[in-house]
């Protein structure tokens, strides 16, 4: 008999199609008429709606809609209408910020108002889906956890859009919009502030990066490994003896001595991938109004090694016994 195995969703258990719990008050109504979908159902629950948009959900579609315009139009004008071109060049085109010069001034449109008018849009846009998150959880009432960790990636968004080009004085200092040109921009950052990776805030980001997979794929594994005991079904199974989570609760504890509990587990995944984002935005926001350079911050520090010299000072002749007076 084959191993039972669910890396992938093999059974679909499908109940009666259900549009929710009824809300108390909502100034919108729920849309869309409830269906299966089979390959939703591959990787998740496979009845897809209704959905909920209410004002705050049609609004940030809306503006979200206008910055997309604002960025592929600006984009397309770049390649002269070409769609050929358009599509070719996609991953290398850009709407860049204004320049230097403009400092925090409204520029001209073809020389950064696009950038910020489509900013503007993007971040309304953003904005508003917050409040939408924060008010479809308490309507439902859940905690507000979703929310509160949107916010850690829009503080990152910010700063890098924002907040710092504020504190710098000038425009130029935001990320263009573009997929390369973002990545060029982020290595151009690091080079000109002395490498982004002596940046202590960099590297709790990094660290909070790398333990919050580490710490989400013990606890997918742990689930997925005990499925077969019904793991899935965590608030029943937390004080019950000889079930799942208990299994699961056993091998952490005998492979490391250790184990968190159904709910600690997520706690610690919440706030690792929530301090990612914040540790990341207070780095960036750092560099250049504090730190101009973090391999000499981290050399003042002790962090970093000086670099030995590589070559022998060339001496000026005329500087030398026996030169000319």
């Amino acid at each position: 008999m084959a191993e039972y195995q669910n890396i992938f969703t093999r059974v679909q258990v499908r109940g009666p199609l259900h549009a929710g719990v009824p809300l108390k008050s909502a100034s919108w109504a729920r849309v869309g008429k409830p269906q299966f979908v089979h390959l939703l159902g591959m990787i998740g629950d496979a009845q897809l709606g209704p959905i909920y948009l209410g004002a705050t959900g049609m609004a940030s579609l809306i503006f979200g809609f206008f910055a997309f315009e604002i960025i592929g139009l600006n984009m397309a004008a770049s390649v002269n209408w070409n769609p050929v071109e358009f599509v070719r060049q996609l991953p290398w085109l850009a709407l860049e910020p204004p320049a230097p010069q403009y400092g925090l001034h409204i520029p001209p449109m073809a020389d950064g108002g696009w950038w910020l008018l489509a900013g503007f849009f993007l971040t309304t846009s953003i904005l508003l889906w917050w409040v939408r998150v924060y008010k479809r959880a308490r309507a439902l009432g859940l905690g507000t956890h979703t929310a509160w960790a949107f916010a850690a990636a829009i503080w990152l968004y910010l700063v890098l859009g924002f907040i710092r080009p504020l504190l710098m004085g000038h425009w130029s200092e935001a990320v263009p919009f573009g997929i390369f040109p973002h990545l060029d921009w982020t290595a151009a950052f690091s080079i000109r502030y002395g490498n982004l990776f002596y940046n202590p805030f960099h590297m709790l980001s990094i660290v909070f990066l790398y333990g919050s997979t580490l710490l989400f794929a013990m606890h997918g594994a742990t689930v997925l490994a005990t499925s077969r005991f019904g793991s899935e079904r965590e608030i029943e199974q937390i004080t019950d003896r000889g079930t799942a989570f208990e299994r699961g609760g056993l091998f952490w504890r005998w492979t490391m001595g250790f184990n968190a509990t159904a709910e600690s587990i997520h706690r610690w995944a919440w706030w690792f991938a929530v301090l990612c984002p914040l540790c990341g935005g207070i780095g960036i926001l750092l560099t250049g109004t504090v730190v101009d350079n973090w391999y000499l911050w981290g050399v003042k520090h002790g962090l970093a090694p000086t670099y030995p010299a590589m070559w022998t000072p060339v001496i000026d002749p005329a500087t030398g016994a026996g030169a000319g007076q």
